[in-house]
């Protein structure tokens, strides 16, 4: 299983995709991601796990998002994104 820093913004964002990436390259299907450790993050959060998706499709491999703050999951409704990241 994959997690998430306890601080996602924009200037983490590059080196902690980098490291989700390398990890799901690894990482049997479906891809899970524990996002429970955020607890400062901005919409850049989202903006790392819908390009994990897209490296998870690429792979063939389907992503999960395990533990995702309500706040985070609230910003992804706002922005018609929920559907594009799946929950246990």
């Amino acid at each position: 299983m994959l997690s998430l820093p306890a601080e996602l913004t924009h200037n983490q964002a590059k080196d902690c995709l980098a490291q989700l990436v390398v990890g799901a390259n690894a990482e049997p299907s479906p891809v899970v991601v524990n996002a429970a450790p955020l607890t400062r993050f901005d919409s850049s959060a989202l903006a790392v796990l819908l390009e994990l998706r897209r490296t998870c499709q690429r792979l063939g491999k389907t992503l999960v998002v395990q533990g995702m703050p309500t706040h985070l999951g609230d910003l992804a409704t706002l922005y018609g994104i929920e559907a594009l990241l799946p929950r246990p």
